[in-house]
């Protein structure tokens, strides 16, 4: 018989579902517990550990609460462990971390907070079990396991933790204005969770988060980012930003997104609401991939609609050069919402301006000539834009889909034939620049660059065979046309 806390809590929680602990997890609750015994504290497992067990979720980490030193306790948890793990402890806040294989075990004596209206840091003194869990941002994260000898495996809920899970419901433990006035940035982490868990957000919470949205601008960007992109990277990212914009939330820390909300018609002419189709697209790309920059080129890349929106008489709205202007933003958004100014950023925005390439191919004759300019300016992110485009076949005229996903995987076919063909993706001409300074006796020059441009129009056009004699022929023939000998 196995003396562990998940055997109770197996037996108490089944109609919910069932539990699983890992063996690896069970041999670290119980040098937990045995370490907590030694030195005669009260130890217990809280919050996102025991909230995910429940859920059956993946874990990584755990958050243990003692009635005295966390840092001693994760001192005396790190020596019955061979080797003996690094204790990364921060003196005044009363913390400790340390890492055994690939999980993570944070260690902090019960506290009471306090807090500033300007600021989300608490003042902090000692406290009780019942003071740490009045602290918690949600029901489901105020849960707490003893792993004390005495009554091993007892779970502690003083909110009703398990009802709003079995529920799916994210609520507050104390009244909602007060939880998100002390810590803005809960009110995004109720958000994530509802994306993440698939979790409703109760009336009377949901309603605190738009009457104390306007602090929400006492949080660092870094941290604000850090919880979009976890909403971002949740399974159904429309959950998440439907209730950001609904909340009021999403007009204060990305207004740029919030302008392509609504539709305007004149005349009996109207647009799509791109703010919503922005997030089909979203939810589109996220059922083919996790990558976190794919999924950003998906909610930029009409994002220069609103700055090129025109109605034109008879014909209706238009946004012409939205993807060049978008492309333009990007920096700009990156830089003032904190997101790396890397080649993250550059694949963006590459992304973003390509978007509508591969679309525009499906409504002419393709010529090899396309593909490979196509083929050619898209290079290794080829297949990431072929997904962005897809996913940006949305209407509610399910004919229509069909007929341009139809047509879009004849263009896929077409990329496929000419890069088997003719080798051309991440292709450069057989000439460069230099070797062209060095036939025409140039310096880098305007006249350098239009000679290598018109090279590679000439290739990617099919009028020059992709051989140096080709190319060089060409390159003295327009050499002389502009007048360099």
């Amino acid at each position: 018989m196995q003396p562990l806390l998940f055997y109770l809590l197996k037996v108490i929680f089944a109609p919910i579902m069932d539990i699983r602990c890992t063996d690896k997890e069970l041999f670290y609750l119980k040098k937990i517990a045995a370490a907590a015994a030694e030195l005669g504290i009260e130890t217990y497992l809280v919050g996102g550990f025991v909230r995910d067990k429940l859920l059956d979720r993946p874990t990584k980490d755990a958050d243990v609460v003692c009635l005295g030193d966390g840092i001693a306790l994760a001192h005396a948890v790190a020596s019955r462990f061979k080797p003996v793990p690094n204790v990364n402890f921060f003196k005044n806040f009363g913390t400790a971390q340390i890492r055994v294989d690939d999980f993570e075990i944070e260690f902090v004596g019960a506290r009471k907070e306090s807090y500033q209206s300007d600021s989300r840091k608490p003042h902090v003194t000692p406290g009780s079990l019942q003071d740490d869990q009045n602290r918690r941002d949600f029901t489901i994260n105020a849960l707490a396991v003893s792993l004390n000898e005495a009554d091993y495996g007892q779970l502690i809920d003083p909110f009703n933790g398990i009802a709003d899970m079995r529920a799916k419901i994210i609520r507050t433990p104390l009244e909602p204005a007060h939880t998100f006035s002390d810590d803005p940035l809960r009110m995004m982490r109720a958000i994530r969770f509802a994306a993440q868990l698939r979790f409703d957000i109760d009336e009377t919470t949901f309603r605190g988060i738009i009457e104390t949205a306007h602090r929400i601008e006492i949080i660092s960007q870094e941290r604000i980012t850090d919880e979009l992109n976890k909403i971002i990277a949740s399974p159904k990212p429309s959950i998440g930003f439907d209730l950001l914009y609904k909340s009021g939330l999403l007009q204060l820390i990305f207004p740029k997104m919030v302008e392509l909300a609504g539709a305007e018609y004149v005349d009996g002419y109207g647009h799509k609401d791109n703010f919503y189709h922005t997030l089909q697209v979203l939810d589109n790309v996220a059922r083919e991939s996790d990558d976190l920059w794919l999924r950003w080129a998906a909610i930029l890349h009409d994002i220069a609609k609103p700055a090129t929106k025109r109605f034109e008489e008879g014909h209706g709205w238009t946004f012409h050069g939205h993807e060049v202007v978008g492309g333009r933003m990007v920096p700009k958004i990156f830089a003032k919402l904190k997101l790396p100014q890397n080649e993250k950023m550059r694949f963006v925005k590459k992304l973003v301006e390509l978007h509508l390439r591969p679309i525009s191919l499906t409504k002419e004759n393709i010529t090899d000539s396309a593909i490979r300019r196509l083929l050619f300016d898209a290079g290794e992110d080829l297949e990431a834009l072929m997904t962005l485009c897809d996913a940006d076949i949305t209407s509610k005229n399910k004919q229509k889909v069909k007929r341009f996903q139809e047509n879009f995987r004849l263009v896929r076919e077409r990329c496929r034939e000419v890069e088997e063909k003719d080798q051309i993706r991440n292709w450069q001409p057989p000439i460069g620049g230099e070797e062209i300074m060095t036939m025409f006796n140039l310096h880098p020059s305007r006249e350098v660059g239009l000679l290598k441009d018109s090279l590679k129009d000439a290739i990617l056009d099919g009028i020059v065979a992709n051989e140096y004699e080709a190319a060089k022929n060409f390159l003295m023939e327009k050499a002389r046309e502009i007048g360099i000998r």
